[in-house]
């Protein structure tokens, strides 16, 4: 009987042990949740016309050692439409909360890859289009003075498919695209400088992700490619969080000025982060 007794009161201990250690366990897991710091949102870098992804390569630089995800799309550069659904397809398969950054060109293609997806989070445009619905890339860069593009084009190279695509002559791209970047540098862009259809700068945009997201601006005071007065007409039209306005920058910001670009980028980050 003593035997029995003393058995069923180890039970009852043993029990509530388990019981407090079980309270315990989940304290401290409930207590590990609530510190746990909030996902990083992933950066989405998309890239414009007479470039390439190695552009952004001194903002991702950046990004990545402050602990952002970051991917740099390889940006067709053949339609509005279709490079947007491109991104809009990257978007879709990104985990977790997205900042999706357009330089020049790339501008058109992010105001038009927002289809709904909840992940997306803010835009940056930087040295970029942000079209009004019906707008194109070529009306808005000659809607203002100071653009000077159009005699810096090589010949058109014709396609046998019909389409046409336009490069920057390389002994004028340095003045034109990159006049602050060093002159190596610039070399090595003008050589490996991607095309752009013609006819993807005379598409027309559809309704922009600006209109329902937060946007933040930068671009350079001495962009030979989008005029200034351009650039801070589609900020300003789009309601922008915080612009920056680089004195005596080029059009290529993101390679000069890449410590500003990340930065801007960052305060999109956290600016919208939950």
């Amino acid at each position: 009987m003593k035997t029995s007794r003393l058995s069923a009161v180890s039970k009852l201990f043993a029990a509530v042990a388990i019981a407090a250690g079980a309270l315990s366990l989940g304290w401290s897991g409930s207590a590990a949740a609530a510190t746990e710091p909030a996902r990083k949102a992933t950066v989405v870098l998309v890239h414009g016309a007479f470039a390439e992804s190695a552009s952004w390569n001194g903002v991702i630089a950046r990004l990545q050692a402050k602990g952002y995800p970051v991917i740099a799309v390889a940006n067709p550069l053949h339609s509005v439409k279709g490079d947007s659904d491109y991104v809009a397809d990257i978007v879709e398969h990104t985990q977790g909360p997205v900042i999706l950054v357009g330089h020049s060109y790339g501008g058109a293609v992010i105001s038009n890859a927002v289809h709904g997806q909840s992940n997306v989070k803010a835009l940056v445009y930087v040295a970029a289009f942000a079209p009004e619905k019906g707008e194109t890339a070529i009306e808005l860069s000659g809607r203002f003075p100071g653009g000077s593009l159009g005699p810096t084009l090589a010949p058109p190279v014709k396609l046998k498919d019909g389409s046409v695509d336009l490069y920057i002559q390389q002994d004028k791209f340095p003045a034109q695209f990159a006049a602050d970047v060093p002159a190596k540098e610039a070399a090595l862009m003008a050589a490996t400088q991607r095309p752009i259809a013609e006819a993807a700068l005379k598409e027309a945009s559809g309704e922009p992700a600006w209109k329902t997201l937060p946007s933040w601006f930068i671009y350079g005071s001495a962009d030979k490619n989008i005029p200034e007065a351009a650039l801070k007409f589609m900020a300003d039209r789009a309601g922008s969080r915080a612009t920056v306005d680089i004195k005596g920058a080029s059009h290529v910001v993101m390679v000069s000025h890449p410590d500003k670009v990340a930065a801007i980028i960052e305060d999109a980050a956290k600016a919208t982060a939950q």
